[in-house]
């Protein structure tokens, strides 16, 4: 809200509306909000918690980068939504069973049929880039021979490939989890083409706020910001103590902003990151 200055007559993209708590500040603030989602269930929640707003909020189903227009301000909040985590049927959580799924949109190859479709040599190649998981090669293997269909499956089979002494302090499924979750959903190719786009799709003066929550979605951003634009935030904005505490997925949350040249310029980003 600091970084975006939401106030009448600015117009904000929420790229990532989720359960529209993003949203709703923004519009309480006085903006006029373009929601985007491609969770049908997502939106149909979000319109019912900001009819109050009438025609200063439009929801729109799809991915961010294709429904992207000149605005005041871009926010994205990536990854995936507590709710959709929190519902078994999806299947993206490890925590529950559930078919293995992943879908943000409920449409396209699954999770458990991008396992099927891949060779054993190309599914560990995307856990170990996707996910940054040591393991990806022991754990395609497995994923391969087991040919899970849901989330309890793989969770097993991710159990028997890493070795007990190396599970470490975060789940062992979290990071091939991670992985299926975002060739599944394209997260990467998505979040790029927009990046590209936002320098000049930005009003002059105008403001994108990410939030990331793992280093290669962070790393993309830091980049693009640090090359084409003018960063707002020298390091990424982390969650207090206080907040992690009541909200513990907030603890791998990094926030990174950038802002449009007032005058509209571009730094191009062939040129020298000193260049004016």
């Amino acid at each position: 809200m600091q970084l975006l200055e939401p106030k009448a007559g600015k117009l904000i993209i929420d790229g990532t509306l989720g359960g529209g708590g993003h949203t709703e500040a923004l519009l309480d603030a006085g903006a006029t909000v373009i929601g985007i989602d491609r969770d049908p269930n997502a939106l149909d929640a979000a319109k019912a918690r900001l009819a109050r707003f009438g025609d200063r909020f439009t929801a729109r189903q799809g991915d961010y980068a294709s429904h992207l227009e000149p605005c005041d301000g871009f926010l994205l909040d990536l990854g995936v939504s507590s709710h959709q985590l929190d519902e078994a049927t999806r299947g993206f959580s490890f925590q529950s069973d559930g078919p293995l799924d992943m879908r943000m949109a409920g449409e396209g190859e699954t999770a458990a049929e991008l396992i099927e479709r891949l060779d054993e040599n190309e599914l560990a190649d995307l856990i170990y880039e996707l996910g940054e998981e040591r393991h990806s090669r022991r754990i395609a293997k497995l994923l391969k021979e087991t040919k899970p269909q849901t989330t309890f499956e793989a969770v097993e089979s991710i159990k028997r490939a890493v070795p007990r002494k190396a599970w470490g302090s975060i789940h062992v499924a979290t990071r091939t989890f991670q992985a299926l979750r975002i060739a599944v959903n394209d997260e990467l190719g998505q979040l790029k083409s927009v990046l590209e786009r936002l320098p000049t799709t930005l009003k002059p003066g105008g403001v994108a706020a990410i939030i990331s929550f793992h280093s290669l979605e962070d790393r993309l951003v830091k980049h693009a910001f640090r090359d084409t634009m003018e960063p707002l935030t020298k390091k990424p904005v982390v969650a207090r103590d206080e907040e992690t505490d009541q909200n513990p997925r907030a603890r791998s949350a990094k926030l990174r902003a950038a802002r449009r040249h007032p005058e509209g310029w571009v730094r191009p980003p062939e040129l020298p990151r000193g260049f004016p």
